[in-house]
């Protein structure tokens, strides 16, 4: 079961290694995540920088040109990201296979995002470790490297190594680190930032039993959050038993389905707070309390401040 909240994790530093040819998608739907996790915390849970081989900028395949922040030696942190994309197999050789050996004992894990596994298991790096590269050259990577199992998954975590199949896999990879290291709740926040459900329980690609109906529950949460229905409607209305609904929820999220829609309901409350003037007494009403005093209690109980305090801040969710 996942935890629905984790408030103690330390700040991670990525390193994301650009070569030329990279994908703009596979870029942002990696960093993306992370920024709004940010945001939407309050704090700095993850630093990333850019860097290349020998610090000069690199364009991607649809000529979008990167400055890096530095080069890859010397450069140390929680994680390096490893993204190729395009034109990868002419960005490997001995430099690149000694590069990557080299940094590999400067982060605490090594990651390889669209066809990066392949520049990783040519470095040796992926030996002995179940990987995954994007679907158009699986066969021709576990012929290549017969010491990797490799597997047709969206991504792949296997201790140290963590290999993605491409650019909307990166999305669910990244997802899955958020909701592991800071919960399910920053996690389903995330993903309905951007508008998807299903990324905020992946778990290492794989669909839940209970998927389906976990995403029809949250969909008519946030249909009904100035109008809040009991659990026991929401169920009906599903299609399930409040009990299987309440396990399902369990299950996927960490946390009951009554925990849940209240934190949908705060989540409008702190947005309608930090983004427009209304008074509180009428955030109360569109986030379905009766009243601006039940809100702000729940409120402070669940984000450790009150709308005005928030307010007073002047920090914008987004």
């Amino acid at each position: 079961m996942p935890d629905w909240i984790k408030s103690h994790a330390a700040s991670q530093q990525f390193a994301i290694l650009l070569f030329e040819g990279f994908s703009n998608h596979c870029l942002a739907n990696t960093v993306e995540p992370l920024r709004a996790a940010n945001t939407l915390s309050r704090k700095e849970l993850y630093h990333w920088r850019f860097l290349t081989l020998d610090g000069a900028a690199v364009g991607s395949s649809s000529g979008l040109r990167v400055a890096p922040h530095d080069r890859l030696r010397g450069s140390s942190g929680d994680l390096l990201i490893v993204m190729p994309s395009y034109g990868f197999v002419r960005h490997g050789g001995w430099r690149t296979q000694a590069a990557l050996r080299a940094a590999s004992h400067r982060f605490c894990a090594v990651a390889g995002l669209d066809t990066g596994s392949w520049l990783l298991a040519e470095a040796g790096l992926l030996d002995g470790y179940r990987a995954t590269i994007h679907w158009e050259e699986l066969m021709r990577f576990a012929e290549r490297f017969p010491e990797v199992a490799t597997e047709r998954a969206r991504f792949v975590i296997d201790g140290s190594r963590i290999t993605c199949s491409g650019a909307m896999a990166a999305f669910d990879m990244v997802m899955h680190m958020i909701r592991r290291n800071h919960g399910a709740a920053l996690a389903l926040e995330v993903a309905q930032l951007f508008m998807t459900s299903d990324s905020a329980r992946s778990d290492a690609g794989t669909a839940r039993a209970g998927g389906a109906l976990v995403n029809r529950a949250l969909a008519l949460m946030q249909e009904t959050l100035e109008t809040p229905l009991t659990v026991a409607e929401i169920a009906r209305r599903c299609g399930a038993s409040q009990k299987r609904l309440e396990n399902a929820m369990s299950t996927d999220l960490g946390a009951s389905p009554r925990t849940i829609y209240r934190r949908l309901r705060l989540n409008l409350a702190r947005k309608l707070a930090s983004e427009t003037e209304l008074p509180v007494a009428e955030i109360a009403m569109r986030s379905g309390y009766d009243n601006a005093s039940a809100m702000t209690r729940a409120f402070r109980t669940e984000f450790g401040t009150t709308p005005r305090m928030l307010r007073q801040s002047g920090i914008e969710m987004l």
